[in-house]
């Protein structure tokens, strides 16, 4: 495939890739067939959308899409005994995970069995006196003042923990990779268990706890009783399914686009808070979610107080939600500074290391377990290669790895759990966490690399910036934004839409902020677009435009709509450049 706009190594280091033929022949027999336009049916096109079912992809129904919750191995058990629990008012907790898709999850419980008038005890580990997942004492403890323990986002690979829940029965609504045996628990609803059979192993855990509900109403309506409103609690599983990076295909793209609705109806005082106190200015979108969001709601668990995210989603309290809001987005800010520490010190060790490498990890003493993961995430942006990423306190090491497309993390972490390399380990295919003696670092990572070098990882090239076409900045209106807007959410699995502006000039640049960069471009004829990038000056990107003014340059990009101040115009979320001349 020809290098696009004859760009072969871009700013940032990546080339420059259009549609392939095949693919730019589909566009246009959607066009054709469709009369939608040529730049969205490009889109489509790339998405793998057929002529044929592009009407149809453009207005999912969440009704075709939703699968019998009753092919899930153990859910017609679960949610008889959750139905069960409800109608008996017994005592019920909420094991969750402490992030995003845990809170969500733990959210969804509590706000439908309050609907049913129950209210249900929540526990959140601490990440660092505990760790993931259930432990012993702290499912000993509610096990003795509880008929019933839902753990969720967690458990599947809590054998121990889950058996010390003497005399108490325990469901979990799972999505991690399952081991070889299931723990001792009534059910076990994880379509990442290895004995099953369906399509459904990209849901998030929140989407797993939404089918169970379903599931749970079913039973509730066959008894005549009334029922909570399902929809209006996709807010919440939207939230996570983005946060948690789960691809946005099939049943999940449905789930988000209808959750993004009923979001932008500001029902939920957390949601709403949360958006306000990340000063949001238009109903949320998925990239809201993922990068305004999501982390504020993260931040709890990775630096704070762990169950900060679901109290906050879960509270019908405006006072508490603005409350936990300010608090969250101030954790967040101050996860900001221990992040950049942490990513710079990587960085360099990771360098050191050997970029071209199966695997990418930098471990050090000190560095503090709630950030690791997102280090992880932006080594793997800068060298596109699984990344993992440890901090030692002592002898013993907690990290969090990241994974690039076609590479499964979490099986290699998981072989290397059973081979004794490390002390835990899991996650699935895109993301993972393991626990690894000071003693076993070296051998672990070196057995590590040796499985996805075995899957691929080393063949793995610089990452190619895909680009649906070009566009020229008199072309761009909120219209055709809003247009290319119905072929999303987009998300992982779904990219967003690129597109590149060729041959601009940059008629206004000024550092934004740290590290970000405000430019406006002009094309010959006239036409001019206001742009940002952020973290420009994080990369060679800021630097070559400073150092470039008046040349031309290709720009590439996302299309946006601002809407800052209540007025509305398109702008170009800059991404990567290239000098024209």
């Amino acid at each position: 495939m020809a290098d696009f706009l004859g760009v072969s190594r871009s700013a940032t280091g990546r080339r420059w890739v259009g549609l392939s033929e095949a693919s730019d022949r589909q566009a246009q027999v959607i066009a054709q067939q469709t009369g939608l336009p040529a730049t969205l049916s490009r889109t489509l096109a790339r998405l793998g959308v057929l002529p044929e079912a592009a009407t149809a992809f453009l207005a999912p129904s969440l009704r075709d899409l939703m699968p019998d919750p009753s092919i899930f191995r153990d859910m017609d058990t679960a949610a008889a005994r959750i139905k069960q629990a409800i109608s008996a008012r017994q005592r019920i907790a909420i094991f969750a995970d402490y992030d995003v898709d845990g809170g969500s999850s733990a959210a969804l419980l509590i706000d439908f069995l309050r609907q049913m008038g129950l209210t249900a005890t929540l526990y959140v580990p601490d990440r660092i006196d505990e760790g993931y997942g259930p432990n012993e004492p702290a499912m000993a403890e509610l096990a003795a003042a509880h008929d019933l323990i839902i753990c969720v986002d967690c458990g599947t690979l809590s054998h121990d923990a889950i058996g010390a829940a003497k005399g108490t029965d325990v469901i979990v609504l799972d999505h991690h990779m399952g081991g070889e045996t299931l723990p001792p628990a009534l059910a076990v609803v994880n379509p990442n268990r290895q004995d099953e059979d369906n399509d459904f192993g990209n849901l998030c855990a929140a989407g797993v706890v939404f089918l169970t509900l379903v599931a749970i109403n079913r039973l509730l309506r066959a008894d005549n009783q009334t029922t909570p409103d399902l929809m209006a609690l996709l807010d919440l599983v939207a939230l996570a399914t983005v946060a948690d990076v789960a691809p946005l295909t099939g049943l999940n793209r449905a789930l988000v686009r209808q959750g993004l609705v009923i979001m932008g109806r500001r029902n939920r005082v957390g949601l709403a808070a949360l958006s306000d106190a990340a000063r949001l200015t238009s109903a949320p979108n998925s990239y809201h979610l993922g990068f305004a969001l999501g982390p504020r709601i993260n931040a709890g668990g990775r630096i704070g107080k762990a169950d900060l995210g679901a109290r906050l989603l879960s509270t019908i309290d405006p006072h508490e939600a603005a409350s936990l809001a300010d608090h969250l987005s101030q954790l967040n800010d101050d996860r900001r500074e221990i992040e950049m520490q942490v990513r710079l010190q990587a960085m360099e060790q990771a360098e050191a290391r050997g970029f071209d490498a199966p695997l990418v990890w930098a471990a050090h003493e000190g560095w503090h377990p709630g950030v690791v993961g997102i280090v992880a995430a932006r080594l793997k942006e800068a060298t596109n290669r699984p990344t993992v990423v440890i901090g030692f306190d002592g002898d013993e090491g907690k990290g969090s790895g990241r994974s690039v497309t076609g590479i499964d993390l979490g099986s290699a972490i998981a072989t290397c759990t059973r081979e004794g390399l490390l002390l835990k380990g899991g996650g699935h295919k895109m993301a993972a966490g393991l626990t690894v003696t000071a003693e076993n670092l070296e051998p672990a990572m070196a057995r590590l690399s040796e499985l996805l070098e075995k899957q691929g990882a080393n063949d793995i090239g610089p990452k190619d910036l895909m680009l649906d076409g070009s566009v020229m900045p008199s072309a761009i209106t909120t219209d055709l934004i809003e247009q290319l807007e119905q072929a999303g959410p987009f998300g992982a699995g779904a990219p967003a839409p690129r597109f590149a502006l060729p041959a601009q000039r940059i008629t206004f640049a000024k550092r934004a902020g740290e590290s970000h960069l405000r430019i406006t471009a002009q094309d010959a004829g006239g036409g001019r677009i206001d742009a940002i990038c952020f973290g420009a000056y994080d990369s060679p990107l800021g630097p070559l435009i400073d150092e470039n003014r008046g040349k031309l340059f290709h720009l590439a990009g996302r299309l946006e709509v601002d809407d800052w101040g209540g007025r509305k115009k398109a702008k170009l979320r800059l991404e990567d450049a290239a000098l024209a001349e």
